[in-house]
């Protein structure tokens, strides 16, 4: 596979984990869009969310419930914002399913 997240999440790229669990990762995001801007990977690759496989809800519902318990470790103490994209239209650079997780800031709503 040539999933850029994939080699990070085996080592083949380093990158910095500022948490990992068995099924999934936080690092910074490269190209950070507020102060304070992570990514929560799933260490299961698939591209969107999932509508029927069981085993990829569990791994979504493992990041959104972690995310709030490691909040005020990344310094979220007072608020974030997360933003899943999906397909190129959204902004969706990677085809592995991503959790923007962003704050440090207050943060406005985009003007579409």
């Amino acid at each position: 596979m040539d999933c850029v997240f994939c080699k990070i999440i085996a080592g083949e790229i380093p990158s910095p984990r500022l948490y990992e669990d068995e099924k999934m990762i936080v690092i910074r995001d490269i190209d950070p869009r507020a102060k304070l801007h992570f990514l929560c990977i799933p260490k299961l690759h698939f591209p969107y969310l999932p509508t029927q496989d069981e085993q990829k809800i569990e791994y979504v519902n493992h990041c959104l419930t972690t995310i709030p318990k490691i909040a005020t470790e990344l310094g979220l103490s007072n608020g974030y914002r997360l933003v899943i994209n999906q397909g190129a239209d959204a902004g969706q650079s990677v085809a592995h399913l991503h959790i923007h997780i962003l704050g440090g800031q207050e943060l406005s709503w985009p003007q579409l």
